[in-house]
């Protein structure tokens, strides 16, 4: 959940990196309430003895997914940049998505990619932060 709360707060962070974690437990997060808000939609709607779809629960939905999806739309955008960024790539390689047939698969494989080591241009690695401190740490202690 730290980590759905940290990209709502980055809501339109483009620069940086994101580890795979960061990423992917924003998109479990973002699965679970979606899923959340169906069942919760579809219960009360089978309770408005409505058959022809016509009662305030049907619109009732819509417009909260739609609330939904437009607060969540920029922080996914931004979590995928920096996840692409993470492996070295720019975040526009996100319009591969785009391409026929293979550009969902490609963009799924490179989300899947561990990070690129060290430092890139646009930044350092997530995983390796605090990693040259903690060896300094070590030569101090050292005579």
């Amino acid at each position: 959940m730290k980590y759905y709360i940290h990209c709502l707060r980055n809501y339109a962070n483009f620069s940086g990196r994101a580890r795979r974690s960061e990423y992917w437990f924003f998109i479990l997060f973002h699965f679970i309430f979606m899923m959340a808000m169906l069942l919760v939609f579809n219960f009360f709607d089978g309770f408005s003895g409505v058959e022809d779809g016509t009662s305030e629960f049907t619109t009732l939905p819509a417009i909260l997914y739609f609330i939904y999806f437009a607060a969540v739309f920029i922080p996914s955008l931004a979590v995928t940049a920096r996840r692409l960024h993470d492996m070295g790539k720019s975040g526009t390689w996100f319009f591969i998505y785009f391409v026929p047939f293979v550009g969902g698969i490609w963009l799924l494989v490179l989300l899947f990619t561990d990070s690129q080591p060290g430092m890139n241009k646009w930044g350092y690695n997530p995983k390796e932060e605090g990693i040259d401190e903690i060896s300094q740490i070590g030569n101090y202690l050292t005579p």
